[in-house]
């Protein structure tokens, strides 16, 4: 892939949506803050925005957030009442197009990092998007796994015989998806579902004609719960595939 003249990123938004996520939102906003770092030591000077969207949340998510907002200035949060993943999504990524284009940075030059509030991703997660952006992806599908921690052993080896963890792999997870703001444009963005948001968006960026990076190569650790916040999303699959393992599809 060759990136595209003058299609360099120069903004990078990071959208974390959160319901009720207290117990892991403050792993996942410091692992997105060591990536925004490892980042930034690479690329000097570009901008980044990390967006927590609050969706509906009753728990202590808003006081975990705030610790991050106090402390650093690239990090906001927008409080809804969605009770959507889906429209989550969407809003934080309205958000950050909206502040790249206040800033007159072009679309094909904005990037936006998808991930989830019960999710940690790996110190190189964007510098790594980043590279494959400028080698000319207009999106990137990155690989997760589900944390081992308390995790039931059989479970997990299930979800791993079925999933393998490779580059060119056909996965799709929202967290762990980096698009360009002119694809995501183009494609109309996250549709404001309560689940699969993320498969559908991707479905119409293949359908546009966008280049699509599936790698292994910034995999993020996502939660081995089986309490779904979303009907049909990973927890939902992590359940089927414990109570009937030849009937899960995921």
């Amino acid at each position: 892939m060759t990136a595209p003249t003058g299609h360099r990123v120069s903004h990078l938004g990071v959208v974390v949506p959160a319901h009720n996520e207290e117990r892991h939102l403050d792993a996942a906003l410091e692992a997105v803050r060591t990536a925004v770092a490892d980042l930034q030591v690479q690329r000097p000077g570009l901008g980044v925005r990390v967006l927590v969207v609050l969706d509906a949340c009753t728990d202590l998510s808003a006081s975990v957030a705030a610790r991050f907002t106090a402390a650093d200035s690239q990090f906001n949060v927008l409080t809804a009442d969605f009770r959507s993943v889906g429209r989550s999504r969407r809003e934080g990524n309205r958000a950050v197009l909206a502040e790249a284009g206040a800033l007159g940075v072009p679309a094909p030059e904005t990037w936006i990092a998808n991930t989830d509030a019960d999710s940690r991703v790996p110190s190189h997660w964007l510098t790594r998007q980043l590279e494959l952006a400028d080698a000319g992806a207009d999106a990137v599908l990155g690989s997760v796994e589900p944390d081992s921690d308390g995790m039931d052993t059989g479970l997990l080896q299930r979800w791993h015989a079925r999933h393998r963890l490779q580059d060119n792999h056909h996965h799709v997870y929202g967290a762990n998806l980096g698009v360009r703001a002119s694809a995501y444009l183009a494609a109309g963005g996250f549709p404001a579902a309560e689940s699969g948001e993320d498969r559908s968006l991707v479905r119409k960026l293949r359908s546009g004609g966008a280049v699509i990076a599936a790698t292994d190569s910034n995999r993020v650790i996502t939660s081995g719960r089986l309490e779904a916040r979303a009907p049909r999303g990973f927890a939902g699959y992590l359940l089927a595939l414990a109570l009937d393992p030849r009937g899960a599809e995921g």
